[in-house]
C-alpha cells in the first residue's frame, strides 16, 4: 500500500508543477500578503477547564472553550479500558509522545490571516471531539493532550509548524490544514517524517497519500455531483467560472470545465481567478453581467467571500435574477458575509447545520454549549470533528499508536455518530459520503434541497486527470 500511496502523491505534485505553475506562484504571492503575525504554540490539556467567557463576536471567534461540562454523543458509554491493559512499551515503538497517562496530538490551522474565517470552526470542532473522547475515558486508557499551532494563512508557515509538531513535539497525529496549498506544503513533511494528518476540507482530488486521511469530499462527491444537479434541476447550459487563485480553485475549475463541456455538453462563457485575499470584484462582476450565464460556479475562498458576495448584491446580482452555485461557502463564511448577501444562492456541501437527524442535533447542542449559542457549524467544521473520532477508532482497532499500524487498521472503519450521517473510511483514505445542495436563507443557515445516495470516493476519476 505504501508504494502506491507515495507514488500517487509524488505524481500529483509533479503534475501540478507542470500544469499549474501560475497558480502556485500566485498562491505564494498571495500568502506573502496575508497576516503573518507569529503566534506562540499553546499546549493544553483539552479536559482542563478554563474561565467561562462571553460568546465571541462573529468575526472574532475564540478557540478557547467556555469551560462548561462537555455534552457527549448519544449512545456512547465511558470506556473501562485502563492504560495498564496496554503497556506503553508495546503500543508505542516509534518515539511518539505517548506515556502511561496521555498521548499528544497537534492541531494546525490558521487562526490569523485571510483563512481564519474558514479555519477557526475546524479548531473548535476538533477540540470538541477531543474533549468528548477524553470524557469517555480517552484512547487506550490515556487522555489526549493538544499542541495547537497557527498556520497564519501562510503556506511556508504551515510546513514549518508541521515539522515542529512531528520532529520536536513527536505528536501521534495532526488535525489540520484547510487550503490545498497548505496541504501540499505540509505533505512532504508528513511523508518524510511518517506523520499522520487528518485533513478536513473538500478538495480537488487527484491525490492519495499513505500519511493523510481526507475527511472532506473529493471532486466526484462535490464538483461533479453539484454540476449534474444544477444542469438537471435548473436546465443550466452556460457557466461562468470564478475562483481564488491557487491550487484548489484552479484544479477544480479544470475539472468543472471538462465536465461541463464533455459530459453536460454545456458552455463555459468566462473564467476568472482573483488573488487569495482579494477584495475588489467589480470588474469581474461587470464581465459576468455582460455574459449573462445560466450559472455562476464559484470557488472564492476565505475572507474574499465577504467582499465577493457583498459586491454582487450591491451590483444587483441576486438570486432573483441569477443562479449561483458555490463550492466554498459554508455557515462559517456566512458569519462574515451576512445571510442577506447570499439569500437564495446555492452551496454544494456534504453537511449543513440544519440537517435533521439525531446525531446532528446532539452535535449542534454540544458545539454550542462549548463555543457559545451564536456559534455556527459549517461543512469543514463537521469534517474536522470526524478526524479525532476516526483516529481513535483506528488506534483502538490497531491496539497501537504507531503510525503504520494505525494506517493499516483504518480502512472500513465506520463512524455511526457522524453529524452528516453514516460515513466509512475507504481503502484510498477518503470517506464514503453523500452530496448535498443547500439554499441560503437570510438567517445564515441553509435549506437542504437535494441529497444524493452514498457516494464511493474516487480521487482519480477517469477522464479528469
Amino acid at each position: 500500500m505504501q508504494s502506491v500511496f507515495s507514488n500517487r502523491s509524488r505524481a500529483y505534485r509533479g503534475a501540478l508543477s507542470l500544469v499549474l505553475p501560475g497558480a502556485l506562484l500566485c498562491a505564494a504571492l498571495a500568502s506573502s500578503a496575508c497576516n503573518k503575525s507569529s503566534s506562540a504554540s499553546t499546549s493544553t490539556d483539552s479536559s482542563a477547564k478554563v474561565e467561562k467567557a462571553a460568546a465571541p463576536a462573529a468575526t472574532e471567534r475564540s478557540t478557547e472553550a467556555t469551560g462548561a461540562a462537555v455534552l457527549l454523543p448519544p449512545g456512547l458509554e465511558k470506556s473501562t479500558t485502563k492504560a495498564s491493559d496496554f503497556p506503553t512499551a508495546k503500543i508505542m515503538t516509534t518515539g511518539l509522545k505517548v506515556d502511561d497517562d496521555s498521548v499528544t496530538v497537534g492541531i494546525l490551522h490558521s487562526t490569523t490571516g485571510t483563512m481564519a474565517i474558514s479555519e477557526t470552526g475546524s479548531v473548535q470542532a476538533e477540540k470538541l471531539a477531543i474533549a468528548q473522547i477524553n470524557a469517555l475515558g480517552g484512547i487506550l486508557g490515556r487522555q489526549i493532550k493538544v499542541i495547537q499551532e497557527d498556520g497564519a494563512s501562510d503556506w511556508p508557515t504551515f510546513a514549518e509548524k508541521a515539522r515542529k509538531l512531528l520532529v520536536n513535539d513527536k505528536v501521534a497525529a495532526v488535525m489540520g490544514c484547510w487550503t490545498s496549498a497548505s496541504r501540499k506544503a505540509v505533505l512532504p513533511v508528513f511523508e518524510k517524517e511518517n506523520g499522520l494528518l487528518y485533513y478536513p476540507t473538500f478538495y480537488e482530488g487527484l491525490e492519495q497519500s499513505k500519511n493523510v486521511f481526507y475527511t472532506g469530499q473529493e471532486a466526484t462527491q462535490q464538483i461533479l455531483a453539484s454540476l449534474d444537479w444544477v444542469h438537471k434541476e435548473k436546465g443550466a447550459k452556460s457557466f461562468y467560472l470564478i475562483g481564488s487563485d491557487y491550487i484548489w480553485p484552479r484544479t477544480s475549475m479544470k475539472i468543472a470545465r471538462k465536465h461541463i463541456e464533455n459530459v453536460l455538453k454545456g458552455t463555459v462563457v468566462g473564467e476568472e481567478f482573483a488573488p487569495l485575499g482579494n477584495t475588489q470584484f467589480g470588474s469581474i462582476i461587470n464581465k459576468i453581467k455582460l455574459k449573462k450565464p445560466d450559472v455562476i460556479f464559484a470557488a472564492v475562498v476565505g475572507g474574499s467571500n465577504v467582499a465577493w458576495f457583498k459586491q454582487l448584491n450591491a451590483a444587483g446580482v441576486t438570486a432573483a435574477n441569477q443562479t449561483l452555485l458555490t463550492i466554498s461557502v459554508t455557515e462559517d463564511e456566512v458569519l462574515g458575509i451576512g445571510g442577506e448577501n447570499l439569500t437564495g444562492f446555492f452551496s454544494s456541501m456534504k453537511y449543513f447545520q440544519s440537517q435533521d437527524n439525531p446525531n446532528n442535533k446532539s452535535f449542534v447542542e454540544a458545539f454550542k454549549k462549548m463555543w457559545g449559542d451564536k456559534s455556527v457549524i459549517g461543512d469543514v467544521t463537521q469534517a474536522g470533528y470526524l478526524g479525532p473520532w476516526i483516529w481513535k477508532a483506528a488506534v483502538e482497532k490497531a491496539g497501537s499508536f504507531d503510525v503504520d499500524k494505525v494506517v493499516a487498521a483504518s480502512p472500513e472503519i465506520e463512524i455511526k455518530i457522524a453529524p452528516e450521517g453514516y460515513v466509512k473510511v475507504h481503502a484510498n483514505h477518503h470517506l464514503w459520503s453523500k452530496a448535498r445542495i443547500g439554499k441560503a436563507k437570510p438567517d445564515g443557515q441553509f435549506e437542504v434541497v437535494h441529497e444524493s445516495e452514498l457516494i464511493e470516493p474516487n480521487p482519480f476519476p477517469k477522464g479528469y486527470q
